[in-house]
């Protein structure tokens, strides 16, 4: 029975109660299609976040013989074989810093550069910039100088240069700098001058008599001995008596770093580049000499615009050696440097280190070749 109030029908009644029922299903409807939506997108985020190889690699380098792996890697065709369908383009610089600001601004995803810049870039980004993912060349770094400086106490009042403020080789010559009692600012005062200076203006200057000498990585230590009558005043490598890495005379001068978000993108894109770049280790050392002088010249001619003299070339490469090891144990005193020298501030530099792909595409592999023969270690620093 359906009671009637005065006044009132049954027909809105039940107009009303279809209207509830149809907004209750509307509810439900509603909220399966948030259901059904929130499941969609979270397949598609995790299809979006799924790692791919990347299309294309980005790589900086320096056209020095410090990183002849990068070099021998791009003229021999090594490096773009490893990295398979994934395109590779290159770009040159000359010193650290700008490479770390090119890498940071993702002009490039990876870079052959210098401990130094590498540390630099990680202590200001709180980690989240770079990692180091292989060794590349260690040695290979010397202060030159005019003849007739004949030690640390000749070097009062003097000129000298290094490739770039902050760069491995302006942190070496002003640690160094310290460590004989010598006072140095990074605005070029002090009781030393420090001009940071490209390498090609630093030979011209120095041969104009505009300089006293310079802390260079090779070929520029070579060739200011051998075309412009500088002197050995410091050879680095009689510096390191291999605390914290077991190999006394080599210390790091050139590694091998990737974009943090890169990695993590394109891990498989990461493992290609270093399959290459162990190739182009090992070549480097079991090469015979005359065809490695070849390829490495004939690279440098492509890279920087010049070939080296055989001399220059020959000093040089007896002065470095090609390795996969990062020498991950120096990077505390590194780092110590940089602090010392005004280039970098006290900070955790757990976590540099990224070196799971390198010893994954090493695994099983003969690496006596490559300059190593087995597991490489991040010294605590990162993972291996």
């Amino acid at each position: 029975m359906t009671r009637i109030v005065a006044g009132e029908s049954a027909v809105p009644k039940r107009k009303r109660a279809i209207e509830a029922a149809l907004a209750i299903g509307l509810v439900l409807l509603i909220a399966v299609g948030a259901v059904v939506a929130s499941t969609v997108s979270r397949n598609t985020e995790a299809q979006a976040a799924e790692p791919t190889p990347a299309a294309e690699l980005k790589l900086g380098y320096f056209g020095n013989v410090t990183h002849a792996p990068a070099l021998v890697g791009i003229k021999q065709g090594f490096l773009a074989e490893a990295l398979g369908s994934t395109a590779l383009s290159t770009e040159t610089f000359n010193a650290g810093p700008a490479a770390i600001e090119a890498l940071n601004a993702g002009a490039i995803d990876a870079a052959y550069i210098g401990p130094n810049p590498a540390i630099n870039s990680f202590v200001k980004s709180q980690g989240q910039s770079v990692r180091i993912i292989a060794g590349a060349a260690a040695g290979g770094a010397q202060l030159v100088v005019k003849p007739e400086i004949n030690s640390a106490a000749d070097l009062k009042g003097r000129t000298l240069a290094s490739p770039q403020l902050g760069g491995t080789q302006d942190v070496a010559l002003r640690s160094w700098l310290a460590s004989e009692g010598y006072q140095t600012n990074v605005d070029g005062s002090g009781d030393v001058a420090i001009n940071p200076t490209e390498n090609a203006q630093t030979l011209k200057l120095f041969q104009d008599g505009k300089l006293d000498g310079a802390w260079l990585p090779e070929p520029w230590a070579s060739r200011l001995v051998l075309q412009a009558g500088a002197k050995v005043l410091v050879d680095e490598k009689d510096l390191w008596d291999g605390t914290g890495t077991g190999k006394p005379g080599e210390f790091p001068t050139t590694v091998l770093i990737v974009n943090q978000k890169f990695a993590a993108d394109h891990p498989d894109t990461v493992k290609a580049l270093l399959a290459g770049h162990a190739e182009s280790v090992a070549w480097l050392n079991e090469a015979p000499a005359a065809e490695k002088a070849g390829v490495i010249n004939s690279a440098l001619q492509e890279s920087a615009g010049a070939a080296l003299a055989d001399n220059v070339l020959a000093r040089s490469l007896a002065n470095i050696t090609f390795t996969l090891d990062p020498l991950a144990g120096s990077y505390p005193r590194l780092l110590e440097d940089g602090v010392e020298a005004g280039t970098t501030k006290q900070a955790d530099i757990t976590g540099l280190f990224d070196l799971r792909p390198l010893n994954e595409v090493a695994a099983g592999a003969d690496l006596a070749g490559a300059g190593t023969s087995s597991k490489i270690s991040a010294a605590g620093l990162g993972q291996d």
